[in-house]
């Protein structure tokens, strides 16, 4: 099942927080509006709001506006990572298309990124509920954590696994994490239920974030809209080639750690054929399939509801996707 047929129970929730989006981008300074404009319309796959709102509306929320303003802040927060993380990678491409730092510029685009951090907590303010700031604080210093370990690992061959995977946490795991907390909240539910929400969320988001990495090496680029190898290029050890180095001969270790040093694909091809060999992409998929059973144990005694039921499909879709 695609995407957008899975999320049609909250298909009313999620054309509102598009007009939230909307109307809370504006600012009036015309550059900002552009590139904010820019990034939020550009597609993509909304998930992280829409775990928000299946959180919430799963718990029982009656409070619309509120669970609608804290999705849009999520795809504000998740927005402004990308525009950082796309200067620091010094990124081209993004879905197919020119990355705002490339049009207009790094100073721009981490400007502009800034803009909606400041926006999504001005945002949490009027939402009234003390929780949602320390959630969404604890969320953002984490994923600011994640960036730097990322940037201190790129080019390093030497990052095993439990590095990885914390990277992986920081980056990925703390906002999904934080997301379907977020719903709980703004459904007013016990701190017992906000847990297993947290839980599902970061077990989730690790599961999602394995096979993007998957997908990096096995992905077709007209679908992602990147490059295979696209990770190699930027230096980034990545669990695909952290396995492949660990299992595979001496010869194929050095080939991968020069790679990964350099940032080359040049040899992509013989990397290609030593993951496969070393079969690093059912490794890999398998422990994404681990922590998705994790996510699906968190709330399995959820009252019955159809987002419920999306909420368990969302921890297929994490692992079956093909984009």
């Amino acid at each position: 099942m695609d995407l957008k047929t899975l999320l049609t129970p909250i298909a009313d929730d999620m054309r509102g927080v598009d007009a939230v989006i909307r109307a809370r981008l504006s600012s009036e300074v015309a550059l900002i509006n552009e590139i904010g404009g820019y990034i939020v319309t550009a597609g993509g796959k909304r998930l992280r709001p829409a775990l928000v709102l299946l959180a919430a509306c799963a718990l029982g929320s009656k409070d619309e506006s509120s669970r609608r303003q804290l999705a849009a802040v999520v795809e504000f927060i998740h927005t402004a990572t990308l525009l950082h993380d796309d200067v620091v990678d010094h990124s081209d491409l993004r879905r197919g298309r020119k990355t705002a730092n490339a049009v207009w510029g790094n100073a721009g685009a981490v400007l502009s990124g800034d803009f909606l951090y400041s926006r999504s907590f001005q945002m949490m303010v009027e939402v009234g509920k003390p929780a949602v700031m320390r959630v969404m604080a604890d969320a953002t210093n984490a994923i600011a954590e994640g960036e730097v370990l990322q940037l201190m690992n790129q080019g390093n061959p030497d990052v095993d696994e439990a590095r990885y995977v914390r990277v992986i946490e920081l980056k990925t795991a703390v906002l999904f994490a934080a997301a379907c907390e977020l719903g709980a909240i703004a459904a007013d539910a016990s701190p017992d239920l906000q847990k297993r929400l947290r839980d599902y969320g970061h077990a989730l988001g690790i599961a999602f974030q394995m096979i993007d990495d998957v997908l990096d090496y096995t992905g077709d680029p007209a679908v992602s809209g990147k490059a295979v190898g696209n990770d190699l290029s930027e230096g980034k050890p990545t669990l695909p080639l952290i396995h492949a180095m660990r299992t595979g001969s001496d010869e194929d270790a050095a080939l991968i750690r020069s790679a990964i040093r350099e940032g080359k694909v040049d040899e992509l091809e013989r990397i290609l054929a030593i993951v496969e060999r070393t079969e690093a992409i059912p490794y890999t998929r398998a422990l994404a399939e681990r922590h998705a059973d994790e996510a699906r144990q968190a709330i399995r005694d959820l009252p019955a509801s159809a987002w419920r039921e999306t909420l368990m499909e969302l921890t297929r879709f994490a692992t079956d996707r093909s984009s």
